[in-house]
């Protein structure tokens, strides 16, 4: 490899979770000459992946927040594909039921996992945990090189130096470190701020809901038997997603919590004193798990719809938060993202497989359409979601608790649903 101007198959922007899944998706995947594809991954933050080979997954990577996530039946049958699910699965806790209902309303909604023939609907699991896990993996293949910390200010698409076969099908990524990367193929992992998006001036729709979310962790009087709750207020909905008891807490049970509220409010109880945290949380949660009887670290989330006007350009693809971010109402956002990692991982593994250029216009096109009905039904799901549950007007009320009652017995539209956010 030429050390002042090396060349990669694909250079991936971004080596947070989607990133680093990402690598770890192509990393086994062969060229026509037996090789394994070569990748560089560009991240900002200081990572070495040295670090990796003797960490356990409970090692705090400065790549990951501590937050949870909820993770699809889907996704965590495809973490279970690439060799990740079992350094998380003592960790995770499974989602056996979901409960659904509107505060002061009688409309309640059920779902079952052993209806469906799984014992788990989906898990809840750190963010740290799993991005961890994925390093670990990743760390075992020689054919990654990491670049960090370091970013990309700017790429070239066309090549500008004598002409081969091979520059046209590369484009050029230089770095703020001053190094250039040759590429067959770029893929912006990078997340909402995306670098790579804005260098390719693709604009994106924006939507602020003029809600944010509290996240935290809580303990409950109750054991919450692998139970979520959604429960939808008049200022907007409480996710209390079930989570491992830890052996110090108070309370027989643990949950995450992501509380969705209006920006100033939201701020002003986060705010609040432990105590008057509980006391808050009870009253607008409900008794469902008894008393809250402890409140971990509280942090404040803006929420809004960002979506790319495009999902791809000339040898470049958009992946996960640098493609779509969008409302936590129905957990769907890392599992959204992790649908983009396994599609484009399939269509360069068949490109591979017929001897077919990466990074050819045909290809990107058939991830963009491949991936425009799912991401849409996502997002038009969460955002009818967001917009049905906050709207007070009698008729709105009177007709989403009909059909959270009608949920309960009208298969196919249940079943639907259910299939949505398992994540098939």
């Amino acid at each position: 490899m030429n050390q002042h101007n090396p060349q990669f198959d694909i250079v991936i922007s971004g080596g947070g979770l989607s990133g680093s899944l990402l690598a770890l998706s192509l990393s086994q995947l062969t060229k026509a000459d037996g090789s394994l594809l070569s990748i560089a991954i560009v991240e900002a933050t200081a990572y070495s992946p040295k670090a990796a080979t003797s960490a356990t997954t409970h090692h705090n990577s400065p790549l990951f927040d501590d937050r949870v996530l909820a993770l699809s039946h889907g996704s965590a049958d495809y973490l279970k594909k690439i060799g990740v699910w079992s350094l998380l699965q003592a960790d995770a806790c499974a989602i056996k039921n979901i409960d659904i209902s509107d505060r002061g309303y009688s409309g309640k909604a059920r779902i079952a996992a052993n209806e469906y023939g799984v014992s788990a609907l989906g898990y809840v699991i750190d963010m740290a945990l799993i991005g961890n896990a994925q390093l670990q993996r990743l760390a075992q293949y020689s054919n990654v090189t990491w670049f960090s910390p370091d970013t990309i200010v700017d790429i070239e698409w066309r090549a500008t130096e004598q002409v081969t076969e091979k520059s046209v099908n590369q484009i050029s990524v230089k770095l703020n470190s001053g190094t250039q990367l040759k590429t067959s193929l770029l893929l912006a992992c990078d997340g909402v701020q995306s670098p790579c998006r804005q260098l390719a001036n693709i604009t994106v729709k924006e939507s602020h809901y003029n809600q944010s979310a509290i996240i935290a962790n809580v303990a409950t009087e109750h054991f919450h038997h692998y139970k979520a709750f959604e429960r939808f207020s008049e200022f907007g909905p409480i996710a209390m997603l079930p989570l491992p008891s830890l052996v110090n807490q108070q309370g027989q049970g643990r949950c995450s919590l992501v509380w969705t509220l209006p920006p100033e409010q939201a701020v002003n109880i986060a705010s609040l004193s432990d105590d008057d945290f509980k006391t808050a949380l009870e009253l607008a949660f409900g008794s469902w798990l008894g008393s809250i009887t402890q409140v971990g670290k509280r942090s404040v989330y803006p929420l809004k719809l960002l979506q790319a006007e495009q999902q791809t350009y000339h040898r470049m693809a958009l992946v996960g938060n640098a493609s779509h971010t969008i409302h936590p109402i129905a957990g769907q956002g890392f599992n959204l993202g992790l649908r983009d990692v396994k599609v484009m991982s399939e269509l360069i593994a068949q490109a591979l497989a017929s001897q077919k250029d990466i990074g050819s216009f045909a290809l990107l096109q058939q991830y963009q359409q491949s991936r425009a009905n799912d991401q849409q039904q996502v997002i038009n799901l969460t955002d009818s979601l967001v917009t049905l549950f906050s709207n007070t007007l009698t008729p709105c009320v009177i007709g989403r608790n009909i059909g959270l009652q009608a949920l309960n017995v009208i298969a196919p539209f249940k079943n639907a649903l259910v299939k949505k956010t398992m994540g098939y």
